[in-house]
């Protein structure tokens, strides 16, 4: 990677849920499906087909390309919605509200993008669950901003020297579509091993 570059918004969702997978995806260009990762691709062709329109009182746009020249970030959006000239952006997942923080700071990313490309503030954004069929609103939080920059420094730094972070085991590695390649749990057992020798 080199300065000219833009780091794709999923990164920084892969990088909150994982270091690791997100080298192995953006660096190593290492991608395997699962039945997860399927039904996401399923619901996001769904979603992808470009388009606008009103839906009542609410224009929305779909499968938009954000950009950021500020923070070097780029992305598809899944949906763009605007009522009362209130513009905030709809990320569409395929199941239900997890632990972690990694979607919302997703849709904070596409908020930054969107904020530099229309003027605006955002203040709001929302992650649409398939599997319970509801929106869990997103507030804009200075915490939620700050993390969100964290996040697109430490990618940009992981893009740029391509170093490979750790392997860790959690709860987060069930559903890893990538966990026949990095085997924390072994690489876990490896380490302790060592230690005891």
């Amino acid at each position: 990677m080199n300065d000219t570059d833009y780091i794709p918004i999923a990164a920084v969702n892969q990088y909150a849920y994982c270091p690791h997978r997100c080298w192995r995806m953006f660096c190593a260009g290492e991608f395997t499906d699962n039945q997860y990762t399927i039904e996401g691709t399923g619901l996001h062709d769904r979603v992808h087909t470009v388009g606008e329109g009103h839906r009542e009182e609410t224009w929305q746009v779909r499968a938009i390309w954000l950009k950021s020249e500020r923070y070097k970030l780029v992305g598809k959006s899944d949906l763009i919605e605007s009522i009362d000239g209130q513009i905030y952006p709809v990320e569409y997942k395929r199941g239900r509200r997890g632990e972690w923080d990694n979607d919302e700071l997703q849709v904070c990313a596409q908020a930054l993008c969107l904020e530099e490309m229309s003027g605006k503030t955002i203040n709001q954004g929302y992650i649409y669950y398939a599997h319970s069929h509801q929106r869990q609103p997103v507030e804009m939080t200075i915490a939620l901003r700050e993390s969100t920059l964290a996040t697109i420094q430490a990618v940009t730094t992981l893009l740029n020297t391509g170093l490979v972070p750790s392997a860790v085991y959690s709860k987060r590695c069930t559903g890893c579509s990538l966990y026949t390649q990095c085997l924390p749990q072994a690489v876990d057992k490896v380490g302790r091993y060592q230690e005891a020798y």
